[in-house]
């Protein structure tokens, strides 16, 4: 078979445009993450309502540009949830509403929801957010979210932690107790790059659990 070079070049340039895309999303999806961290970490509390707010605007339009990608609808997920955190009222349920839409559109795209991301931020909005009839909170829910990134990330200091929280609430001690400690192990063995700061206040966090169990 003859392959026209026009053809080919045509092609290869096409692959790399393809690559440059895919490359400049990532590296806005590494700046939101760096920024997330800044806010959850450094900021003092009554200006992260604020920062929050602008960063999942800006979130939201990264994934309006790129549809098809599912880490910048995990991190509009992420980054809402945080943003409803800061929130009161109705604003708070409104934002947690935005991010469970962005975070199940994400597990449609990839199933493994960001190495398991989604389906841990998943399982703390179902756990946080009032049931029916005025939100979706359901704790049902929230157990089978926290299983899901489990059995993606079984060590992950985030789920584990979040679980443990979770168990506790509902009186299940020694399960929470459990998970508890291996949140604390997590972040001993081995930090996630870029979350250092987050990842160290969910041990500290797993340690003064622990303490009340």
């Amino acid at each position: 078979m003859i392959r026209h070079p026009v053809w080919i070049a045509a092609v290869a340039g096409l692959l790399s445009l393809t690559a440059t895309v895919a490359v400049a999303w990532e590296s806005e999806v590494a700046d939101l993450e760096r920024r997330w961290e800044r806010i959850t970490t450094e900021r003092p509390e009554d200006e992260r309502r604020e920062a929050f707010e602008r960063l999942a605007e800006e979130a939201a339009a990264l994934v309006d540009a790129h549809p098809q990608a599912a880490e910048p609808r995990v991190w509009y997920g992420i980054i809402e949830a945080s943003h409803a955190r800061e929130r009161s009222g109705l604003g708070a349920l409104d934002s947690a509403k935005k991010a469970r839409a962005a975070l199940e559109e994400a597990v449609e795209l990839d199933a493994d929801g960001n190495d398991g991301s989604a389906y841990v931020t998943l399982g703390a909005l179902y756990d946080r957010a009032p049931g029916w009839p005025l939100g979706f909170g359901d704790e049902e829910t929230a157990e089978a979210m926290f299983e899901k990134a489990l059995a993606i990330r079984p060590e992950g200091i985030d789920v584990n932690y979040y679980y443990a929280a979770f168990l506790a609430e509902e009186g299940r001690s020694e399960a929470a107790r459990e998970h508890a400690e291996r949140a604390e192990r997590a972040v001993a063995g081995e930090v996630r790059e870029g979350r250092e700061g987050s990842d160290a206040a969910l041990r500290e966090r797993a340690r003064e659990l622990l303490s009340r169990l």
